[in-house]
């Protein structure tokens, strides 16, 4: 799905350029706001996988470059989320294993192509450092409680449509992040983290 994304919102905005290209736009200058949506992380294993979703909360900052024909910007994010995932007899009949999705930082680039004065399409990525916990209870059968975390490191890609006027600006976007694997005691668990969401932004314009 994402291979498809950024020449569909490319696409779009050529066609829109020519009737556009003589008007003022709304998207240069720098941004500040908070971020709200949905939040999936899906963890796989060889041939298993299993997901879990939550809501996703953060802030969210950056700068575009306003070219006329297209916007470039540089954007921060700071976020964290809901989304806990829970298995039950993994090594013994009663045990249990939590996955808990922590704070997760991101620095990107996006370009857009303005559809109006106060419409913008773009595609965006970037590197993404995701903090996840492990809780393992070994019930009954072993009086066993630990707790693990490991910070994981990744890239992010994704696109959306962004609406500004001079002193504000909402955005909803998608976006998919590759963390790679999750280490246990720096060993690779040879699990693999990826996430999905769909967000809505909205802030200031300065």
């Amino acid at each position: 799905m994402i291979r498809y994304l950024v020449p569909v919102l490319c696409t779009a905005g050529v066609f829109a350029m020519p009737a556009q290209a003589q008007e003022a736009s709304n998207f240069g200058g720098f941004k500040l706001g908070v971020v709200a949506g949905y939040d999936k992380v899906s963890l796989e294993y060889e041939d298993v996988s299993a997901s879990d979703d939550g809501v996703l909360y953060g802030v969210t900052a950056g700068y575009d470059l306003d070219l006329g024909n297209a916007v470039i910007g540089l954007e921060l994010e700071a976020s964290d989320s809901s989304t806990k995932q829970r298995y039950t007899d993994l090594l013994l009949a009663g045990d249990s294993a939590k996955l808990a999705a922590g704070r997760d930082l991101y620095v990107g680039a996006r370009i857009g192509i303005p559809v109006s004065p106060n419409l913008l399409i773009y595609a965006k990525g970037g590197y993404v450092n995701g903090r996840v916990k492990l809780t393992y209870d070994g019930g009954a059968d072993l009086d066993l409680i630990a707790t693990d975390s490991d910070t994981l490191g990744g890239w992010r890609l994704g696109g959306g449509v962004e609406f500004a006027n001079p002193t504000h600006f909402a955005r909803i976007e998608y976006r998919y992040s590759d963390y790679g694997s999750y280490k246990i005691a720096d060993i690779d668990s040879g699990i693999d983290v990826t996430r999905q969401q769909v967000s809505v932004t909205g802030g200031f314009r300065f």
